[in-house]
């Protein structure tokens, strides 16, 4: 075969370790980053680069993992799962992800092979690694890096013609060879034909008693082929997440990259340092976020809108132009030049319409808030539709929990509930009606009419007499 002709190239992706320096019950690998789970993240790395399928060799928490994947990755890229039923090292797990149905035979293709917890590598990286193994027609091409603390990897061993001869796991090294700056993070591509032979005389002789495809560099230069090892131009992609320690580190690192394209892209950002963007946020250009700030979820924050400090929103859509402070949300919809804050809460079901405005200590609940609404302070909303241009006095409640069953308040347009009113639902206020301050109100109150007092006593038309007093 001529030196860089092009093979068909796929990846298999191995995600079946239990991770026990994580401590947990969930796969290490579903660990979220920045929001989404790390193993996700190379996927979405892979399925940049025109593969053939992709294999995702799954153990500890196989279902789970599984269903992770399905749900949340889509491409056209082709997905198979094996399943590692016995954890016996990454050898064996290369060996299980070659019985994929895609895998038939001793193929001339190329084939990426590469842990899970490597959530930081990117793309353009991976197809490094590819042109470097078609143009050097190697049988195997891996990726190194040089780092201060090589701690908990595997050294790389050259010989003096600075050619890669094996690699050996920390466990296993000498003194001399854990002195070693050079590491192999586990990025491999293979010739398949010369991969599945090589995997057949791996042998669990070492400290560890497993199968290390590691050791597969060895086996692959005693056959007299060529192993190259490329060294990665940014060793931070080469980061492994073993334990919480690490998992924030690589965070830390997948956010500022985040935050850079953001930015770039016309956002602001007073610092970076103290802004957290989920990997699924969207952003639309001249969007403003102050320190503090938290996006998590499906949030977006359209043109213009001012996020921040201190705000922390979770899947929830901000409009254009809006100005939310110090606001903790979640499943909430807040419309055009809304302002909010500070220091509101806003729950699941909330939907506040254009030019309305919520202010300091207001929670609100699975309720929609009409076009240029005012609930300026100190009040709940829970369950509730408060129609355009009403405004809730300072203290108002909606009593709408009767102790078995939830029910609704409806404001009408243009009302105006006065202070320390208590709503109990079900209620409704009219259009263009008033409440008097401390009034509780239990019964409808008609359009334009007055409730006051405790139980609040209805004065039909009394808006009406006051325009035609006025």
């Amino acid at each position: 075969m001529s030196t860089g002709q092009y093979r068909p190239i796929s990846a298999v992706v191995l995600a079946a370790g239990e991770g026990t320096r994580m401590r947990s019950e969930t796969p290490k690998v579903l660990y979220p980053l920045c929001g989404r789970p790390m193993l996700l993240h190379v996927i979405d790395a892979l399925v940049a680069l025109p593969l053939e399928r992709i294999v995702v060799v799954v153990g500890f928490g196989a279902e789970l993992v599984t269903k992770t994947v399905q749900e949340q990755i889509a491409t056209e890229t082709p997905i198979e799962f094996v399943e590692q039923r016995v954890l016996r090292g990454t050898g064996d797990a290369a060996s299980v992800a070659l019985t994929a149905s895609g895998f038939d035979g001793d193929g001339e293709d190329d084939l990426f092979v590469i842990t899970a917890d490597m959530a930081l590598v990117r793309p353009e990286t991976l197809a490094l690694l590819a042109r470097a193994h078609r143009q050097s027609d190697a049988a195997a091409t891996l990726l190194t890096a040089v780092v201060d603390d090589p701690s908990g990897y595997g050294r790389v061993v050259r010989d003096e013609n600075d050619q890669l001869v094996e690699i050996v796991e920390e466990a296993d090294a000498t003194d001399e060879q854990c002195a070693i700056r050079e590491i192999n993070p586990s990025f491999y591509c293979f010739r398949r034909g010369l991969l599945a032979p090589a995997l057949r005389r791996l042998s669990p002789e070492n400290a560890q008693g497993e199968y290390y495809l590691t050791d597969v560099i060895g086996v692959l230069r005693e056959t007299g082929h060529r192993v190259l090892g490329v060294p990665v131009d940014d060793p931070v992609e080469t980061l492994n997440v073993n334990d919480r320690a690490q998992l924030a580190a690589a965070e830390t690192v997948l956010r500022a990259r985040i935050n850079e394209r953001w930015m770039r892209e016309g956002v602001t950002m007073i610092d970076p340092a103290r802004t957290y963007v989920d990997a699924s946020v969207e952003l639309e250009p001249d969007a403003r976020l102050l320190p503090g700030t938290i996006l998590e979820g499906r949030t977006v924050v359209g043109a213009g809108a001012v996020v921040g400090p201190d705000t922390h929103l979770v899947d929830t859509i901000v409009g254009e132009r809006a100005v939310v402070r110090q606001t903790v949300a979640r499943d909430t919809e807040i419309g055009d030049d809304v302002t909010c804050g500070p220091y509101a809460h806003l729950r699941p079901g909330t939907r506040v319409a254009a030019r309305a405005h919520i202010g300091n200590f207001v929670e609100i609940k699975n309720s929609d808030i009409g076009e240029g609404a005012k609930v300026p302070h100190l009040s709940y909303v829970g369950d509730a539709d408060i129609g355009d241009r009403a405004n809730i006095g300072a203290g108002t409640i909606t009593a709408n929990y009767d102790g078995k069953e939830k029910h609704r308040t409806k404001v009408g347009k243009d009302a105006r509930i006065g202070s320390n009113t208590v709503l109990v639902a079900p209620v409704e206020v009219g259009d263009g009606a008033y409440t008097g301050a401390g009034a509780v109100v239990a019964r409808d109150v008609p359009p334009k009419a007055l409730a006051k007092g405790v139980p609040a006593e209805i004065d039909e038309d009394w808006a009406s007499r006051r325009e035609d007093e006025e």
